[in-house]
């Protein structure tokens, strides 16, 4: 049976503990702009029977078509069984006036009069700046007050600091949208960013808890921990009951692709309670995440204080790039984001060795010379 949990305090609502998110929809021909809708619906629908009440979509998910897939699946009876999460994107806004024109574009596709959770979507130092400049809460609360959306929240992709900043910047905020898994316990807002979420009474909403399926499929190291585990279980379930081991996550999105998927998290999500985990458990969860980091070869933490670079070089992006290959063993996938980079005149060719970000990182990395083992790992 699925659990529920409140989702925060500022909401009286019971929200399923699995939520589903429409971003990695079944599609055709690896399409992303090609859903594959009767299988689509039919999976949605499916989860909903089986007690999941809580459904996320954005603006941009399926190159624009997850929202009015996720509006055909959810007519009567099924829209009134969930809340529903969509999202506003900074970067498509030009001026202020391009808010409403966004909003009302999303109600069309959705085909629906009101949005239940409505986001600013993936707020960082930059697009926090943005929707501050075109006072993007003000203009929520104008919705609010009109009945478009229910209730406000934000997705978040920055420091713990930049997200503290926003969670005190704004009294009314009732939920949050973070990266977590049990590789990210301090990565981005991290477990301090969930605790402290939860203390000022948001529900947290945590996305990637699978980072983007790659823990699915552990390297041979990851892979030998679970099978020598006391207790028998998929690598998916062991990430996923890390995150529900914890009391202030309200719910864990997770974007499946195959019925098979959703049915293997249903049956995760039938027992996830907090503090589900032993200590013993609890220790073998941080041996696989110590493994994967051994793999590491640039401790960046993405903080983005080097950025902007003055010659355009994605600085935090080439080393995830390589830290992404070298844990999860991707190198080809690695070395076409590398090429994708450089042709955009942002990979470590533009970099001019100033030196200017050294002296704004707070990790006081020697950037250039890492920069160039990047260029020796992916440019290929």
């Amino acid at each position: 049976m699925m659990q529920y949990r409140p989702f925060g305090k500022k909401i009286d609502w019971q929200c399923s503990v699995l939520g589903f998110g429409t971003m990695r929809l079944p599609v055709f021909n690896n399409d992303p702009a090609q859903i594959n809708e009767p299988l689509a619906i039919e999976m949605i629908h499916k989860g909903i029977d089986a007690g999941i009440n809580y459904i996320d979509t954005a603006f941009i998910y399926h190159s624009g078509h997850s929202e009015s897939l996720v509006g055909k699946a959810l007519k009567s009876p099924y829209r009134e069984k969930v809340k529903l999460a969509t999202k506003l994107p900074p970067w498509e806004l030009k001026e202020p006036a391009d808010m409403d024109r966004v909003l009302n574009t999303q109600l069309e596709r959705l085909d629906m009069p009101c949005v239940d959770l409505y986001l600013l979507h993936a707020l960082s130092r930059d697009n926090w700046k943005k929707m501050k400049d075109f006072k993007a809460l003000d203009w929520a609360e104008r919705q609010l007050a009109d009945g478009k959306i229910k209730h406000l929240g934000f997705s978040f992709h920055d420091s713990f600091d930049v997200f503290k900043e926003i969670v005190d910047a704004y009294p009314d905020w009732e939920f949050c949208q973070v990266i977590s898994s049990y590789l990210d316990e301090n990565n981005q807002a991290g477990v301090k960013g969930i605790q402290y979420a939860a203390g000022k009474g948001l529900g947290v909403v945590i996305m990637e808890p699978l980072r983007g399926g790659k823990l699915a499929s552990p390297t041979p190291n990851v892979k030998n921990i679970w099978e020598n585990a006391p207790v028998s279980r998929d690598p998916v379930e062991w990430a996923l009951n890390w995150l529900w081991n914890q009391s202030d996550i309200s719910v864990v999105l997770s974007g499946m692709s195959t019925p098979e998927q959703l049915e293997s998290n249903l049956h995760y999500a039938d027992v996830a309670q907090p503090g589900m985990l032993s200590i013993g458990e609890l220790s073998l969860i941080e041996k696989a995440r110590d493994t994967y980091s051994e793999a590491i070869k640039v401790q960046c933490t993405s903080c983005r204080y080097c950025m902007p670079c003055p010659e355009g070089v994605e600085i935090n992006t080439l080393f995830e790039a390589l830290n992404e290959a070298s844990m999860f063993g991707n190198w080809e996938e690695q070395q076409k984001r590398y090429a994708g980079l450089k042709k955009r005149g942002k990979g470590v060719d533009a970099c001019v060795y100033c030196h200017a970000c050294e002296q704004l990182c707070p990790q006081r990395l020697e950037i250039p010379t890492l920069l160039e083992t990047v260029r020796e790992a992916l440019d290929k």
